[in-house]
């Protein structure tokens, strides 16, 4: 079974975490950590989530792909650090770790609250923070910035977990061991305040990059007409994709969500 690197390699800093081969290998990033990739993946996870939701990826990519999974601060290897409660922020300062990087074709995936995450690093990336060229986003289970969402929960433990809970995906069971909430809370709370004060520059210049939006067809917070409000935010078009599965469909179609990343990499 593949597996997360536990915490950064050399070269990612503290915001990066590199995906691991069947084996234990990990393909460099043109850091000094291996063999110089073609090209790169990004995966953003959801709020109250960590880099490990992508732990699966890095075998189903070609060894030519490079795979790194933004860790957000408060949580597991980074649980001391404070966490950030303002998308503003977060998307610089992951976007600053990604610039560090060297130039390489880079597709950004994100999940739930990372596909706002992931948008709003790849408008900073376009803007010249960085020499990597976005080749395309994926945004997975959300409905574009700007559009008014209702349906988020209040930031008191028991609204927070009832709507985790609600929402599935891996680990939820954790909410329910008491020992576990002080652990989880911090970062869970964090993530939401973030979400329900995010007010983005919209209209803002749309991205240069493509966006692919999708989701599953039984998630009733993001339907295809959610998933259809991504086409204002590029000039490059904008296609859907729906799975069959909830919120967290991606668990149950990884295979085909990385075929489509190599795909668009491989162009």
């Amino acid at each position: 079974m593949t597996t997360m690197a536990a915490g950064p390699r050399p070269g990612t800093g503290r915001w990066l975490r590199q995906g691991v081969r069947p084996g234990g290998g990990a393909v460099g990033d043109g850091d000094g950590g291996g063999a110089r990739p073609r090209g790169r993946l990004v995966c953003f996870p959801h709020a109250g989530g960590t880099a490990t939701l992508y732990q699966g990826w890095g075998r189903l990519l070609p060894p030519e792909l490079a795979q790194l999974s933004v860790q957000y601060p408060g949580r597991q290897d980074r649980f001391a650090e404070p966490c950030v409660e303002a998308m503003e922020e977060l998307a610089d300062r992951a976007a600053e770790a990604l610039a560090a990087l060297p130039a390489l074709p880079t597709v950004i995936f994100g999940h739930s609250m990372g596909a706002l995450v992931a948008y709003e690093v790849a408008r900073r990336l376009e803007q010249g923070q960085g020499a990597s060229p976005v080749v395309r986003l994926f945004a997975s289970a959300a409905p574009a910035p700007g559009i008014e969402r209702d349906s988020l929960p209040s930031l008191d433990d028991d609204a927070l977990i009832a709507y985790a809970c609600g929402q599935g995906g891996p680990s939820v069971d954790a909410y329910g061991e008491p020992e576990l909430r002080p652990l989880l809370m911090p970062s869970l709370r964090a993530d939401f305040r973030l979400l329900t004060e995010y007010r983005p520059d919209v209209p803002a210049t749309p991205l240069r990059a493509p966006i692919t939006a999708l989701g599953g067809d039984r998630d009733a917070g993001c339907t295809p007409a959610d998933l259809s409000t991504w086409s204002d935010l590029t000039t490059a078009g904008c296609d859907l994709r729906v799975f069959p599965g909830g919120h967290f469909y991606l668990h149950d179609c990884e295979a085909e969500l990385v075929g489509l990343v190599t795909a668009c990499l491989s162009r």
